[in-house]
């Protein structure tokens, strides 16, 4: 039985078993609170902010979103009065349903009222009009919305965090708004495409029990056995409650608190901002030095490019522009009734402790370079292979235990390197390594020498004879053709070669790409040794299988001990034959034959 992740408990955690070690959820990461531990991301809850950046990027779906819908089953078996907040971004998810429908479909899982969470987003916006009104003198005021947004800051900028207006979440306030309508019992869900919502609820359960994607919503009306497509939805009883919203629904867009503070309100009023995009923030604040002040400044700020119709857990396959015209088109109201008055007291005393990051000498980071191989300026090539923007970025993360060095792509390329380059050249038989151009990609000395002068005057020229042409260097090279055009490996050969016979093994590494071939001088004695007992063995084997076989296939695999027994003898000869290359050609030719027609 396999050990439950504890990282589950999490609004966004890794499922171990899936990640792969790619370290895209490291580069996208806007907090980098991703560690790495045994080649596996795991989310560091403490510094994480809900963005769901390394969910939507991560290529293996090992990141995942923690599932609520068993807990969402046992509230609404509860007997509980249970009501639904659903996010005014649902008329960019439901696009296939009406609102009535939808609304209907939601009340059949066991809810007593669906209600929208832009009637929490309009007292928000009310109660911040009210600040302009009562304190018109130059302040800088950033807004409460976005729950991700606001840990951000508080936790990586408190010097602007400080700036949050001590005004709840719209989610927040609409609670307050339900429990005053149902009684302070009233348990609320809420449903939307925001995983920040989820550390709302788990900070605030007394408010809000519960928070939902989209997904989980579909998931309930599967389980619950509710097909919203066939459900007789009567707009009359249908609809939100207490009452519908109306400015409030803006809220997913970018711009659209703005537009619940101030009607009419245009770009030249530099007091009215908004931006969206968690990794927009910090260069937006840039700068930005709020003593230095002339008027009041109201910053919208959203972590989702766009708003909440990019939430991470928003399914809808249409792009920003259709999505903002849907919730626009579906958004009326009155600018008379611009701005509220504040009907509910959404104040409250939400703090987050601000990220220390810890604060290392030049030596410790020197001392981390350095256990990746970048001992000069020059070898930081900032290539952000590892996820993190550049080198020195990376070395904190490893003096933080938060990264490896495995992490560090041009490292590992260079140590796999030396590695190689180390097992090639000791090993006592030549490696050659060639190319579908039939050039050659790396040889050890031991290689250059057995072919002879020529290739080791070249290989002392050019260590590795990198890109040298084979078929210039190797006489045999025909045998590495064939193996590259065939792709049919791998073969073994004995070749005689300038007086010696070389026993040559070519292999795939990559098929029609790239081969490797290990070549082995048997008639030196630590080899003959070696290929006496093997050739032994081999005609022992043979004759067994021949005393089994039936009598008319004898003659021919006694000619095939012959052979192999002559093979033996000419090994131990005090002298080989030399011929020219022309003859080499033919024996193998001859060689290769034999060996076909006996298979």
């Amino acid at each position: 039985m396999t050990e439950p992740n504890k990282q589950a408990t999490q609004p966004v955690y890794t499922e171990a078993t899936e990640c792969q070690d790619c370290f895209k959820c490291v580069r996208h990461c806007p907090v980098k609170a991703i560690r790495i531990e045994d080649g596996r991301a795991t989310v560091m809850a403490e510094e994480c902010v809900a963005c769901g950046e390394c969910y939507t990027v991560c290529p293996m779906g090992a990141k995942r979103v923690r599932d609520d819908v068993g807990r969402a089953q046992e509230l609404l078996d509860s007997g509980r009065r249970v009501v639904v907040s659903l996010a005014p971004s649902y008329v960019a998810e439901f696009t296939e349903m009406s609102t009535a429908r939808l609304i209907h479909a939601i009340k059949q899982l066991g809810v007593e009222t669906v209600s929208e969470t832009a009637l929490g987003a309009q007292e928000v916006s009310a109660n911040v009009a009210q600040i302009f009104r009562d304190k018109p003198e130059p302040q800088l005021y950033i807004s409460s919305a976005c729950p991700t947004a606001v840990e951000v800051l508080r936790k990586y900028y408190p010097q602007l965090g400080r700036y949050v207006t001590d005004f709840c979440s719209p989610v927040l306030a609409h609670c307050r708004i339900l429990r005053q309508c149902y009684g302070q019992d009233t348990a609320v869900i809420f449903v939307g495409p925001c995983i920040g919502k989820k550390r709302e609820a788990d900070r605030h359960p007394e408010t809000l029990e519960l928070a939902l994607t989209y997904d989980e919503l579909r998931s309930l009306f599967d389980l619950r056995n509710v097909k919203p497509h066939q459900s007789e939805a009567d707009p009359q009883q249908d609809c939100f409650l207490p009452a519908e919203a109306e400015e409030g629904a803006l809220y997913p867009v970018d711009g659209g608190m703005i537009a619940g503070i101030k009607a009419n309100c245009s770009v030249s009023e530099a007091q009215f901002m908004s931006e969206s995009g968690i990794r927009s923030i910090p260069d937006a604040l840039e700068g930005l030095h709020p003593e230095n002040l002339t008027k009041p400044v109201f910053l919208e700020i959203l972590a989702c490019k766009g708003g909440c119709i990019n939430g991470p857990v928003l399914g809808a396959d249409q792009g920003t522009v259709a999505k903002r015209m849907a919730v626009i088109n579906g958004t009326t109201y009155e600018e008379a009734k611009i701005p509220r008055t504040p009907a509910v007291d959404v104040h409250v005393t939400d703090t987050e402790e601000e990220i220390q990051a810890p604060v290392f000498t030049e030596e410790q980071i020197q001392h981390a370079l350095r256990q990746v191989g970048k001992t000069r300026p020059e070898d930081e090539l900032n290539c952000g292979g590892c996820g993190y923007d550049n080198c020195r970025s990376f070395a904190n993360a490893l003096l933080q235990g938060k990264a490896e060095t495995s992490m560090c792509v041009s490292y590992m390329r260079q140590l796999a390197q030396k590695k190689a380059n180390a097992l090639i050249n000791t090993m006592p038989s030549g490696v050659v390594m060639v190319d579908a151009d039939r050039r050659i990609v790396e040889c050890n000395e031991r290689f250059a020498t057995l072919i002879g002068e020529d290739a080791q005057s070249i290989y002392n020229a050019y260590p590795g004879m990198e890109g040298a042409l084979l078929r210039r260097v190797v006489p045999f090279y025909t045998l590495f053709d064939n193996v590259l055009a065939t792709g049919r490996a791998p073969i073994e050969r004995d070749i005689r070669h300038e007086g010696r016979i070389l026993h040559v093994t070519i292999f795939n590494i990559e098929t029609n790409q790239l081969i490797g071939a290990i070549v082995q001088d048997v008639t030196e004695p630590n080899v003959r040794k070696e290929e006496v007992i093997e050739r032994a063995r081999d005609v022992i084997r043979r004759n067994l299988e021949t005393v089994q076989q039936v009598a008319s296939l004898l003659g021919e695999n006694a000619a095939e001990s012959e052979v192999v027994l002559n093979s033996i003898i000419e090994s131990f000869s005090p002298e080989l034959e030399h011929e020219d290359t022309q003859q080499i050609t033919e024996d193998t030719a001859e060689h290769e034959q034999i060996e076909d027609h006996q298979a």
